[in-house]
């Protein structure tokens, strides 16, 4: 089969897409970021700002779509779970193309108490309204040996010295990505059922802290104290997450995974087993039978560093520069006039320079523009040496340090490059 599989480089997408290549299936991935895949197994389109008309070139050939897109921020919910996917399946419909797999979300048809579930249900509404051979699967929270999401939130919270405790979190029931995966390579068969929806959840409930318990256990890690955030600390984080995305950045946490984390993620896996003949296995079984090793022990550390790498480096770089508009104005024309610069073209590098420190500041914490801000921080970092040196060497003997410390500044610059990625 020539199968379209609409996120196919996100976290199930992919799995999707490995297991059926396996199987010698030919697929094509969708998605907006960039990807490894070339020429007709990948076609770069942004879900969110599709139309039926863009669709229909890439469904010609096309045997059955699996549509695994997903949003949590902002507009983009109504777009990618909505508009976008209600064009893909109008134009389903008008190429033939009966076989569509959808990936919602557990509860999302009983209680949508976001805007994130409310997307969800409509855009399965979307689908249903179609006259297409559909299924819908409802995954709860998803775990595998990849991570992204809420999976990666899960383990970024393992690695932390204590085992933060939300308040009004409802139970969940974590699922492997392989059933998930072997359930969507059930309803590709010949014969298979279809206008059919199923909840797929794991047979075990557990409250958010156990199941950030489970995983320091498999990262190999001792258990640590629990620590019970009170509300306000608690919805002040969900509130810095909707600040963040903001600036660009996707996040786990925010003001929408609060209200779905207040409803939980559980449902009855036994109509799912009956329909399938799949038993979802117990996730910590899953995992015990995976055992971590030091990749998925420095993602977890890393996961939960990044905000703080971002944020402080960000901020170093602006603050940096208002000093020197400010307070430290003099010294720095000091240093010029050591070095041999005077006057106006004195103050003009040192407002360059100020400038420029606040620009690429701003730049690191929007997203859209810290791939560039970075990667003038490490040239302008070289370039202070380079000038530094050659203007004022003595500052290589300042017992404070201020050219020892730019290596410490590049090295950080250098980590912060090579976790900006966000899948």
């Amino acid at each position: 089969m020539r199968i379209l599989i609409v996120g196919g480089t996100g976290f199930i997408g992919s799995a999707i897409s490995a297991r059926l290549t396996v199987e010698g299936h030919e697929c094509v991935s969708v998605s907006r970021s960039s990807t490894g895949l070339k020429g007709d197994h990948h076609a770069p389109l942004d879900l969110a700002q599709t139309t039926q008309a863009d669709w229909r070139p890439i469904l010609k050939g096309i045997d059955a779509v699996i549509n695994a897109a997903g949003a949590m921020h902002g507009r983009e919910m109504q777009e990618v779970h909505i508009s976008g996917s209600g064009a893909l399946y109008a134009a389903c419909e008008a190429e033939r193309v009966r076989r569509v797999i959808l990936l919602s979300a557990i509860g999302a048809n009983r209680d949508a108490v976001s805007v994130f579930s409310r997307t969800k249900r409509d855009g399965e509404i979307a689908l249903t309204s179609c006259d297409l051979d559909w299924v819908i699967l409802r995954p709860s929270v998803v775990m595998g040996r990849a991570a992204y999401g809420g999976s990666a939130l899960l383990r970024g919270l393992a690695s932390l010295p204590v085992l933060p405790v939300m308040p009004d979190t409802a139970p969940i029931q974590p699922v492997d990505i392989g059933d998930v995966v072997e359930t969507v390579v059930f309803f590709l068969r010949p014969g298979a059922p279809s206008r059919i929806a199923l909840d797929l959840a794991g047979p075990r409930q557990m409250i958010f802290s156990d199941a950030v318990a489970l995983l320091r256990r498999w990262l190999r890690w001792q258990p640590v104290r629990r620590l019970n955030l009170p509300s306000w600390a608690a919805s002040t984080f969900y509130q810095m997450g909707d600040v963040v995305q903001l600036l660009g950045w996707r996040t786990p946490i925010n003001t929408t995974a609060q209200a779905e984390m207040r409803r939980g993620a559980t449902g009855d896996p036994d109509p799912w087993y009956r329909t399938t003949g799949i038993r979802p296995r117990d996730i910590e079984a899953v995992f015990a039978s995976e055992p971590s090793s030091v990749q998925e022990r420095w993602f977890a550390r890393l996961y939960a560093l990044k905000p703080l790498i971002f944020g402080i480096f960000g901020l170093f770089w602006i603050v940096t520069g208002i000093i020197s508009l400010g307070p430290g104005w003099g010294i720095g024309m000091s240093l010029l006039r050591e070095g041999g610069l005077e006057g106006n073209i004195a103050v003009l590098t040192v407002v360059a320079g100020a400038l420029a420190d606040i620009v690429i500041g701003l730049a690191i914490l929007f997203r859209p523009f810290s791939r560039y801000g970075l990667w003038a921080a490490l040239i302008i970092s070289l370039v202070y040496i380079v000038i530094g040196t050659t203007l004022v060497p003595s500052l290589w003997r300042d017992p404070l340090g201020p050219m020892l410390k730019i290596w410490p500044v590049l090295m950080l610059n250098l980590v912060a490059m090579a976790i900006r990625e966000d899948c």
